[in-house]
């Protein structure tokens, strides 16, 4: 169970998917619109995951994005809305959104574009580590194999 923040001026949308969240196994721990007083509250809480519908993707939405990234830099993004096209999937990425839930909700879509994106993340952060397991372990056998051959 992750620990969910959902930042969206539509209150409807937000009490939506807070329910998909809470029916999929998450602790939603708040919601709140875009004002100064619910990101400040969102940082307090430090959600694992943040949904977040940015509104239109002007320049105002994308500094909301990169405001919340510089302050919460741990958490994973998803960038939630009704039109969503390459443009802004480049956009939001590099601005450090790791996922996307596309609005009008489907329930098994948003939980799993979640799931993957988490098992992906998961995946990435496992093969950046296994290098140097990898070079640990063939240190320890050449270190084996000195000790072999000074024993010969």
């Amino acid at each position: 169970m992750l620990r969910a923040y959902i930042l969206d001026n539509q209150a409807v949308a937000r009490n939506l998917l807070a329910t998909v969240l809470n029916n999929g196994g998450h602790e939603v721990v708040g919601d709140g619109n875009h004002s100064a007083t619910n990101i400040a509250r969102m940082v307090k809480l430090q959600p694992q995951i943040i949904c977040i519908d940015i509104g239109e993707p002007d320049k105002d939405g994308l500094a909301l994005l990169e405001s919340v990234r510089e302050q919460l830099p741990k958490s994973l993004i998803f960038l939630v809305s009704a039109k969503i096209d390459a443009e802004i999937i480049q956009a939001a990425q590099s601005r450090g959104v790791v996922g996307f839930i596309v609005k009008p909700f489907n329930a098994v879509a948003v939980l799993m574009s979640i799931r993957n994106t988490i098992l992906r993340i998961a995946k990435q952060a496992k093969s950046q580590q296994t290098p140097s397991a990898d070079a640990k372990a063939a240190d320890d056998d050449s270190s084996i194999d000195d000790t072999r051959t000074a024993a010969e």
